[in-house]
């Protein structure tokens, strides 16, 4: 049976309270997905917000561009919410990446932060094939992600570096290797595809739309 307790709102603000500002190296990455936003960006969809922080750090970069919040999780939403609140640009939305995208019109960029690998791996595949129909021309789409590591021994040193083991790890975690996916974004049609950070189990994928 699949599990995701990203619902449950004590999860999330446990997640909020005690990892969210810890994870290592979390804003090299953040940087890396910025360079990749295309200049003049107009319109972000962020996929799985939480607390709004990489759509912030965006909307900074862009302070004009448009942007779409989705996140299932009520708890996620409010702290979201609370972070653009005054801000008429941003919008937020209720919604289980398990399904499919709504109609929410075109994007000059879509963004994503350690919430796919929540989904299981058909629908990972779906997803970025709505996602490549929902960017414009010259759209980006970056999804800075939790991936599987090559080997056990190298999963294991990846828990130990937040003081957990394979025992403690999230069971809503779905982690898929990172090749995979490249892979799937350019039989999808993405081009410029690539890995353009990784630590360890952290990950920048990002591919253009043509």
């Amino acid at each position: 049976m699949s599990v995701n307790l990203w619902a449950s709102p004590e999860h999330a603000l446990e997640y909020l309270r005690e990892r969210a500002d810890t994870v290592p190296h979390r804003a090299e990455g953040e940087a890396a997905l910025l360079e990749w936003l295309p200049g003049g960006t107009g319109r972000i969809l962020d996929l799985g917000t939480g607390d709004g922080r990489l759509l912030a750090l965006a909307k900074a970069k862009f302070p004009g561009a448009q942007a779409v919040a989705l996140d299932f999780s009520s708890t996620m939403l409010e702290r979201a919410g609370q972070r653009f609140e005054g801000d008429p640009t941003v919008k937020m939305r209720k919604h289980n990446l398990d399904d499919p995208l709504p109609d929410l019109g075109k994007f000059d960029a879509v963004i994503s932060s350690f919430a796919i690998h929540h989904l299981e791996h058909p629908r990972k595949r779906a997803l970025y094939a709505e996602v490549h129909r929902a960017l414009n021309p010259g759209g980006v789409f970056c999804n800075l992600e939790h991936v599987s590591s090559p080997t056990p021994a190298l999963h294991e040193e990846f828990m130990q570096q937040f003081g957990q083991t394979t025992q403690t790890e999230d069971p809503s975690n779905k982690l898929l290797d990172l090749e995979t996916q490249l892979r799937w974004l350019r039989e999808i049609g993405f081009i410029d595809v690539d890995c353009h950070w990784k630590w360890r189990e952290l990950a920048l994928l990002a591919g253009r739309v043509d």
